[in-house]
Parts: C-alpha cells; sequence; structure tokens
C-alpha cells in the first residue's frame, strides 16, 4: 500500500512538472521599449522556465515584418502584444489567430474581447480632449469643441497617421449624436487636423492651439509635472484602444503562451499596467494616480470588424473632409 501511495505521489509530481510551461516564446510588441522589457521580466519572474524575447517596433512595422516572414513561409512569433483590436480583426479573418476560448475573463467588459478568444484586451488608452489651462473654455463635451470660443484653436491627430486617431473617428463618426456631421463641424472650426497625439499635445501645451483629441497617458502624465494642460473624459463616453494580445496559430510554444496572456489578464498583469501608467483594462484593477476611478469613465461602443471593413472609406471621408 505504502508503495502504491508513493508511485501515485511521483506520478502526480511528474504530472504537474509537465504542466508548467517551458521553453522559448518569442514575443512581437509596439509597447514602448522600457514596458516591454518590464512585461517580459514580471512574466518570466511568474514562469522561471519560459524564456521570452521580444521584437519591438510601432504596429504598422511590426505587422509589415509579420507579413513579410508569413509571404515567405517562415513567421516567427507565438505572440503578439499590438496597439488596437482592428489590426487582429485582420488576422483573425484570415485565420492566422489561435483561439483560447478557456482564458479567464468572465470579469471584463465583454467589448474589450473577441467572443471567441482570439485576442485580450490588456489596458485601456481612451482618446479624449485636452485643453490648455489659459483656455476662457472649459470644456466637458465633444461638442463644445464647436462653440465659438474654439473657432481656430483646435488640432486633432489625422487618422492618415494615427492608429488611436483612426479608431477615435469610427467612433465619434459611429455614434449616432456625432456622426460626420461633428468631424464636418471641426472642419469649420479650422481645425488643424495632421500629424499625431504628439504633436497635437505640444501644440496645446505649448499654446499654439487651446484644445485637441490625445490619449490619455499623454496630458495626464504631462500634467503631473507642471504642464498647463487638463485632460477631459467627455460626458459622451471616450474611444479606446487596448493592447491586446494574441497568439499566432503558427505559435511553436502555444501552452507558454497561453501563460503569457493568462499572466497579461491575471491581477498581477493588470496591476503592471497601472504601474507604468496605464489604465487597466479589468474593472476593479486600481488605476494610476492621475485618472479617475475606473467606474467614473463611460467607453463608447466600438465595433473593431465593422472598423475594420469601413477603414478605407472613412479615411478617404476624412480626406475630403480635411485634406492631405
Amino acid at each position: 500500500m505504502k508503495r502504491t501511495l508513493i508511485v501515485a505521489a511521483a506520478s502526480l509530481a511528474a504530472t504537474a512538472a509537465l504542466a508548467e510551461p517551458s521553453g522559448s516564446l518569442l514575443l512581437y510588441t509596439s509597447q514602448p521599449n522600457a514596458d516591454a522589457q518590464a512585461t517580459v521580466d514580471a512574466f518570466e519572474k511568474a514562469y522561471p522556465g519560459v524564456d521570452v524575447e521580444f521584437f519591438r517596433d510601432g504596429t504598422t512595422k511590426v505587422m509589415a515584418k509579420l507579413e513579410s516572414e508569413s509571404t515567405a513561409g517562415t513567421p516567427q512569433p507565438d505572440l503578439l502584444l499590438i496597439a488596437d483590436t482592428v489590426t487582429m480583426e485582420g488576422l483573425e479573418a484570415e485565420g492566422r489567430l489561435l483561439a483560447y476560448p478557456e482564458a479567464d475573463v468572465a470579469a471584463y467588459d465583454a467589448q474589450l474581447m473577441d467572443p471567441e478568444g482570439h485576442y485580450f484586451s490588456t489596458k485601456l488608452i481612451t482618446t479624449g480632449i485636452v485643453y490648455n489651462t489659459g483656455a476662457d473654455m472649459k470644456p466637458v463635451s465633444y461638442t463644445d469643441l464647436l462653440k465659438p470660443e474654439a473657432d481656430g484653436k483646435i488640432a486633432i491627430p489625422s487618422p492618415l497617421t494615427s492608429g488611436a486617431a483612426t479608431i477615435t473617428m469610427a467612433t465619434l463618426t459611429g455614434d449616432p449624436a456625432l456622426g460626420w456631421d461633428y468631424y464636418e463641424g471641426l472642419a469649420d472650426q479650422g481645425t488643424l487636423a495632421q500629424g499625431g497625439n504628439g504633436g497635437v499635445y505640444k501644440a496645446v501645451a505649448g499654446g499654439e492651439k487651446l484644445y485637441g483629441f490625445v490619449v490619455d497617458f499623454l496630458a495626464i502624465r504631462n500634467k503631473a509635472d507642471g504642464a498647463p494642460v487638463d485632460f477631459v473624459f467627455p460626458t459622451e463616453g471616450v474611444s479606446f484602444v487596448t493592447e491586446p494580445v494574441a497568439i499566432l496559430s503558427t505559435a511553436k510554444n502555444p501552452e507558454a503562451a497561453k501563460a503569457f496572456v493568462d499572466f497579461l489578464l491575471s491581477p498581477e498583469g493588470q496591476a503592471l499596467a497601472a504601474s507604468q501608467g496605464y489604465l487597466p483594462a479589468h474593472p476593479d484593477a486600481t488605476p494610476p494616480e492621475g485618472f479617475p476611478p475606473r467606474s467614473e469613465i463611460k467607453l463608447m461602443s466600438f465595433d473593431p470588424a465593422r472598423a475594420l471593413a469601413d477603414d478605407q472609406a472613412n479615411k478617404l471621408k476624412f480626406q475630403d473632409i480635411f485634406g492631405g
């Protein structure tokens, strides 16, 4: 009997050892380099049997590298951690993502996750209104930017340059109360619509313009450092990108890749996102300093599949309105 128990215990130990993820992973990511390194370090600490290497660049360049490899029949990464769900929708439509429906996403807002488990949002990077604190008008709504006080004083990033601006455009124009009439109204205000979030922020902080659209952390972090700006989560809600993670269907180590997904969605992974200055996707995670509680932030409705289908038409319409 004693021998049977020893053999059973040894068998259980061997099974547990086999179940622990191990081996190597290759991650392609658009995270800033310091954030990517911190994410990999934290995962490797939680899963010491896995060694992670990563390649990082902007989402467009990451996808170009992946496309080049795929065309050659040699896709390399196990995982993608990139800016937006629209790009993930394109990969899913092509059958290039591995479904992981067992991932625990029960606590998350359903619109942040692919219902079949092909990709998972890891944080919220919202776009709202930044304004110079020297401005007379303090906006609370998107429509405040159509008031005479804002005429000639607005800058927004272009969806022809910025992925976040593309999603903002799809979100606002898809809202029944705003629609394309809103963007036409911005154009009538003489809005400067070019470049990315960084250029818009500099224009507003420097006083060249007084109002603009930017991603939340850019304004909130600089406000904390004394910049003359404030950030508004408009009453209508905010658009958002979510830095989703996905496992490639060609992943060489899918079990370790699933562990990476689990880690990013875990309380530890969400706390890591907050420590890096981003709003966690989990509704109960504590936001970084300067952010309101997650419960006070209204997310506007966004359909990434529709945004993917309408992408070229939306950009052409934007060009018709603003030029460029």
